[in-house]
């Protein structure tokens, strides 16, 4: 094929391949073709997001800029990045997750840390519709598959259904590891050393992976699989070990996984970072597939491998560990003081371009227009009339709101002995960090409705939703990930809300002082009549010297219950609220701002009322508002509560409305906690007692057996239809 031709059917843009051309000086082959339409794809290259990620805090972040970043604990530094695996997911869901896992877990052993725990992030179509019914359950199924067979436990999580997402499932998948800060393995390459290829042999599966994801949906599901990667749990459970082994060996001066685009980006990454260049000889990797092509080797995104660049001297005792745990390995070239990219096969050079021309291509200005349905949306009013009973009824029958116990019961959440808070226990989850002895907290966020209606300000909430979730547990919050879901950045309208979201994720890090450790960009999550919402998902870690010092989620027969915080009124914003959707099938109105300073005043509140032994049990308010904090803190323990909702004029608005800035607390130390929140300037009410087996509540009656029941079997029932 011609290389016109070639570099047309490769997607590269005309621009693009003029701008190649004045680079290199000349016309590249049909190799380095091959290369180019891989690392300037939008998945390697993040050329229309790479100017604007520049706009997120990085300050107190270790390694940021590597496979993943990390935040100091001690003498540790506590590694975790989120990713999405959405296209092959949409694909071929249980391979699509599964690899998802396999990919976010090399990037933790990238960085010499020990992989401990894995979250995910998931939004499908309706749960009634039997497409969405099948990639659901394909996900979970690929997420457990692995994840259990690795021995990495899933820890947390969240899942939305919404028609939104039926044509375009996002599926992100978060790890965290740790690692003592000074084994910290970087993947910048130093010259004059070997190349090391371990793992699974190559061949054929994920080729084009990475252009695959840097496209909109083709809605022919046929023609995508042969982009989708297969994974090995097993064989990556080897890795992991041999990995972490290999690293421990001063010989070994950079290490790289190898995910999307392969053999290549791996490559060509580690030489850009050493300022190096590299030789690779390509009929030296180890393949399960005859006669397979040079650019199919470059371009190959077979699963569980690793790449290293070591010292003479320290190869062998590499090939060694290798062959202890029965991993093929080979050493496939060498670094090298010219700055070029030389690939060989069968003795003859096929390609030659310079590292920094192949991974730092065009990066692109986005034409942002806002939305013309914002404004109108913003001025939308809803009808409230609604029969509450028929409301409570349908909301803790919702997939929305239910127990998501059929999901987490899939994981082996416990593998690894390091687990304290388990799934749907609580706002976030807990990881124990026996090296400093204390413990990690962790959660993975997102208010997809509300950045619909105002993608800086909904994006905003987010990153401070997980800031309240580690709080109500206890955790000094300290780090964010971030994996940013969008349609297609080539229209205004999506890049309007991407650059807005990442705006207002920049101010939400500089408002709590939080780096953006690591993260991930996604576009292209439309076809041609549907977009995905702006999907910010945030993923936050944070910490606590002593696991006694964790708070309770869940309250207690004889506990008063208290919503401090904002204190709904007429004139709160509710856009974005799940409620609205759910009952009325209604999107709009405007969407409320975080308060900085209520923010932290309750922060230092439930710090100082938890030390004083006034506190019984905290839960952030966020999705189905109130009522949704306090069912899920009463049903832990199957007891009932008799109080008053506050309320002007819209009981349901009280009920289930999404304003920030609020947490459910309960005590039995009435006198003492009105006290503290008043010198502490706090606003708050006492909405009742736990109590019995009823939910009482402004003269209505529920039974809490009856309710639970619905709550803990709506997902199971509905996946066995």
């Amino acid at each position: 094929m011609k290389t016109i031709e070639l570099y047309k059917a490769l997607n590269i843009k005309d621009n693009e391949f003029k701008e190649i051309v004045e680079r290199l000086g000349r016309y590249p082959n049909e190799l380095e073709t091959y290369l180019f339409s891989a690392m300037w794809s939008e998945h390697c290259g993040y050329k229309h997001s790479k100017k604007y990620l520049s706009r997120l805090p990085l300050g107190g972040a270790v390694s940021a800029g590597e496979n993943a970043g990390g935040i100091k604990i001690g003498k540790h530094v506590v590694v975790f990045k989120a990713e999405s695996h959405n296209h092959p997911s949409a694909v071929e869901p249980y391979q699509g997750a599964a690899t998802g896992i396999g990919g976010i877990v090399r990037d933790i052993l990238a960085i010499g840390a020990r992989p401990i725990a894995l979250l995910d992030s998931l939004k499908f179509g309706p749960l009634n519709d039997n497409y969405s019914k099948h990639i659901f359950e394909g996900v979970v199924s690929g997420i457990s598959g692995y994840g259990n067979a690795i021995g990495v436990p899933t820890v947390a999580g969240e899942v939305l259904f919404d028609d939104n997402y039926k044509a375009n499932p996002l599926v992100n998948v978060m790890a965290v590891g740790i690692v003592e800060e000074d084994k910290i393995q970087s993947a910048k390459a130093i010259p004059n050393n070997k190349v090391i290829l371990m793992g699974a042999e190559t061949g054929r599966d994920g080729i084009h992976g990475a252009s695959f994801a840097s496209k909109e949906l083709s809605g022919r599901s046929g023609e995508d699989r042969p982009s989708v990667q297969i994974g090995d749990p097993f064989m990556k459970k080897l890795v992991i070990e041999a990995t972490l082994e290999i690293v421990k060996i001063k010989n070994v001066l950079a290490c790289q996984d190898l995910g999307a685009a392969g053999l290549l980006s791996s490559s060509a990454e580690m030489a850009d970072k050493g300022n190096c260049g590299i030789n690779l000889y390509l009929d030296r990797v180890h393949v399960r597939e005859d006669e397979m092509q040079p650019w199919e080797i470059m371009l190959s995104e077979s699963q569980e491998r690793m790449l290293f660049v070591v010292e003479d001297s320290g190869v062998q005792e590499v090939l060694d560990i290798c062959n202890k745990y029965g991993i093929p390995s080979s050493v496939i070239g060498e670094t090298i003081e010219e700055q070029e990219y030389r690939l060989f096969f069968n003795s003859k050079l096929q390609a030659c371009v310079p590292p920094k021309l192949l991974t730092e291509g065009i990066f692109y200005d986005l034409n942002e227009e806002k939305p013309l349905y914002i404004d109108e949306y913003a001025n939308k009013k809803l009808n409230t009339e609604y029969d509450i009973k028929k409301a409570i009824y349908k909301i803790v029958a919702n997939p929305n709101f239910v127990s998501k116990e059929w999901i987490y019961s899939k994981y082996d959440h416990m593998v690894g002995t390091r687990t304290v808070l388990k799934p749907g226990v609580s706002s976030s989850s807990g990881i124990w960090a026996y090296e400093e002895g204390g413990v990690i907290g962790v959660t993975i966020d997102s208010l997809p409705l509300q950045a619909f209606l105002d993608p800086y300000e909904g994006t905003r909430n987010a990153a401070w939703k997980s800031f309240r979730n580690l709080t109500a547990d206890g955790f000094n919050p300290l780090g964010i990930t971030d994996c940013m879901n969008y349609g297609n950045p080539e229209k205004n309208e999506a890049a309007y809300q991407f650059v807005k979201s990442i705006d207002g994720l920049a101010q939400a890090c500089k408002e709590t002082n939080i780096p953006v450790a690591s993260g991930n960009v996604s576009f292209y999550n439309e076809t041609e009549t549907d977009r995905v919402y702006p999907t910010a998902t945030i993923g936050a870690i944070g910490y606590i010297n002593n696991y006694k010092n964790i708070i309770r989620s869940h309250f207690k027969s004889g506990e008063s219950v208290y919503v401090i915080g904002k204190q709904l009124d007429e004139n709160s914003s509710l856009g974005g609220s799940l409620y609205q959707k759910i009952l009325f099938d209604f999107i709009g109105g405007k969407v409320d701002k975080t308060d900085v300073e209520l923010e932290f005043k309750l922060r230092e509140f439930i710090d100082n009322s938890h030390k004083k032994e006034l506190l019984g049990g905290c839960r952030s308010v966020s999705y189905f508002g109130i009522f949704g904090a306090l069912f899920k803190s009463l049903a832990t323990e199957n007891i009932g509560f008799e109080g008053e909702f506050p309320h002007s004029n819209d009981l349901l608005a009280s009920m289930f409305g999404e304003i920030t800035g609020r947490y459910l607390v309960s005590t039995r130390k009435d006198t003492e906690i009105e006290s503290l929140l008043c010198s502490s300037n706090i606003p708050y009410k006492k909405i009742g007692l736990c109590k019995g087996s009823l939910i009482k509540f402004n003269g209505f009656n529920f039974n809490i057996d009856e309710l639970i029941d619905s709550f803990n079997l709506l997902i199971q029932s509905e996946m066995e239809r």
